[in-house]
């Protein structure tokens, strides 16, 4: 089975909250690679690739984001990994 990665579209008050720093922090937790950025649409944009559990509970986790955070909609799109070795906040 090729290697897994999770494309998420983040909706809601998720910019100006440490929404990306916290993703990084989780993801990092997680052992999982890629990246977070923030949109000009005000939404956040991220792809996590790693374990299919880890990867479960990523998402599950966007869903609530930072405590100051408050989420109204995650889009999740599953798609083959491109190999990311670690993971960073884009700009």
């Amino acid at each position: 089975m090729a290697p897994l990665a999770a494309h998420v579209i983040i909706t809601g008050r998720v910019q100006g909250v440490c929404y990306r720093l916290a993703t990084q922090q989780e993801a990092q937790r997680l052992a999982l690679a890629g990246w977070v950025r923030n949109l000009p649409s005000g939404q956040v944009e991220a792809v996590f690739e790693g374990d299919r559990d880890a990867l479960e509970d990523m998402v599950l986790w966007c869903h609530q984001g930072p405590s100051q955070a408050r989420v109204t909609q995650v889009a999740l799109h599953w798609h083959v990994a491109q190999g990311y070795d670690s993971f960073t906040i884009r700009p």
